[in-house]
């Protein structure tokens, strides 16, 4: 069947339709990479100590957390595509409300706002891919998602830096007298409104029309994309591997016969929480911060992120060639190893530090170790766990759980996400840098083990055939 669907897919309908899903990515990275430039307007504006600093940027994320559990429901009930047009409108509006806050507690709003758009699309886009896309080549379409996240990062570092540079300092006023930080925030209007428009122009997923027994639309959408005799087909099969005795519900994830959770959402569940328990946004949500407390100025700093952000770039390009070739677990594995010894090398160089009224200073050697071993872990991870995990979610729970499955897991992701950062300034500051990073890196040690143990290759696994 496998290549029916390849001798028949209309692959230029299919490459449209990731283009414009993966925008979602686009908008996830955007969102959460702006808040790096506006951290200094942020505590000059509002009064913000390293305490509330944390809290205000990691606002986003309970959003995300909330989004993603709510996004991954209502797919079921709404429809998919319905639900990323939510995601896209909360982007425009959220945008606004940021670059206009006048206090804290509004800023606060705003980015939770943006949380919930960004944990519905973390979730959605990939898996709305996984449903369009035949098996062979689902996983480097689905993993563009991660090139588009990074690309959104990249793109809120270079527009920061644009807007910094063009009034002189984040917080020196821009056009209309506003501060370039507040401008930093508006620029995103820009891509989410390219993302609710084009929305519009693609197909509701297969499987979503055949869950809510559309089969003649669904039988539509999977003819555009496979062909009249495919289509059938997999129509069918999408119509056996779901239950006929009822619409899919939380309690499909826990196993009928034995009452337990089932060990399929367990690993969904671990896969989202490593990826966020290595560290990762800390880079992302405070590299700004980090590198001026080791003695690069603001400018450097900002210049710094956007190198980070095109070897992720290059790294997830790499990961698209390779996962469908050698597969998931082994790019997983190499991932853990890799980002084990970067993060241990960045503990090091920063146990060497000392520091001078209250700023952390490294020898030029240990400087140049750590933001070595630094990109050379965001190119570990932007290789393995940061496209092969969604790529995973969006692929390895069986049609009748997808929703459900993606809604805990999803949930787990932004929940791990928000620890992380929301601790990061207070374990820096009191526990230390090589502390904190000694927990990273311990944390990659771990995943080596549960990818070893605990994951199973998905690769060329059509939807309708995984298990759980």
């Amino acid at each position: 069947m496998t290549r029916v669907y390849e001798e028949n897919l209309n692959l230029p309908l299919v490459m449209v339709i990731v283009a414009i899903a993966t925008i979602g990515g686009f908008m996830f990275g955007y969102d959460s990479g702006v808040v790096n430039g506006t951290q200094v307007g942020l505590q000059k504006t509002f009064g913000l100590s390293e305490l509330s600093l944390g809290i205000t940027v990691s606002a986003l994320l309970p959003g995300c957390a909330l989004g993603a559990f709510l996004a991954g429901r209502s797919a079921d009930v709404w429809g998919r595509r319905r639900i990323m047009l939510v995601a896209a409108a909360l982007f425009i509006v959220s945008a606004l409300g940021a670059g206009a806050a006048q206090s804290a507690p509004m800023m606060m709003i705003a980015r939770f706002a943006a949380g919930v758009g960004v944990g519905a699309a973390s979730i959605l886009c990939p898996a709305y891919i996984s449903e369009v896309t035949p098996a062979r080549i689902r996983g480097r379409l689905s993993a563009v998602q991660q090139v588009m996240i990074i690309a959104g990062l990249t793109g809120a570092f270079l527009a920061n830096y644009f807007l910094a540079l063009t009034a002189g300092r984040s917080t020196s006023p821009l056009w209309m007298h506003q501060a370039a930080w507040r401008w930093m925030f508006w620029m995103q209007v820009v891509p989410a409104t390219v993302f609710l428009l084009t929305l519009l122009l693609i197909p509701e997923s297969p499987r979503y029309l055949v869950l809510r027994g559309r089969f003649e639309e669904a039988d539509s959408v999977l003819t555009r994309l496979f062909g009249a005799t495919a289509a059938a087909a997999k129509l069918d099969e999408i119509r056996r591997s779901l239950s006929a005795d009822h619409a899919p519900r939380l309690g499909d994830l826990v196993d009928r016969h034995s009452g337990r959770i089932r060990t399929i959402v367990w690993v969904g569940v671990s896969l989202a929480t490593f990826q966020q328990l290595v560290g990762i946004n800390v880079v992302f949500y405070y590299g700004a911060v980090l590198w001026q407390a080791i003695g690069y100025n603001e400018a450097d700093s900002l210049k710094i992120n956007v190198l980070s952000g095109s070897l992720s770039v290059a790294a997830c390009l790499i990961a698209i060639a390779l996962i469908d070739k050698v597969g998931r677990k082994p790019l997983l594995l190499m991932g853990s190893i890799g980002m084990t010894v970067t993060l241990t090398c960045m503990t090091v160089a920063f146990a060497t530090g000392s520091f001078v009224a209250g700023r952390l200073y490294l020898d030029h050697p240990m400087a140049l170790l750590a933001l070595v071993s630094a990109n050379a872990y965001v190119i570990f991870f932007n290789v393995s766990w940061g496209p092969v995990m969604w790529v995973m979610l969006g692929e390895m729970f069986p049609n009748q759980i997808r929703g459900s499955g993606l809604a805990v897991s999803g949930a787990a992701q932004w929940a791990a996400n928000f620890l992380i950062s929301s601790t990061f300034p207070i374990l820096a500051r009191f526990a230390g840098l090589p502390v904190t990073y000694g927990f990273y890196a311990a944390c990659a040690f771990v995943s080596i083990l549960f990818v070893s143990k605990a994951v199973h290759e998905t690769r060329g696994t059509e939807l309708e055939d995984m298990i759980g």
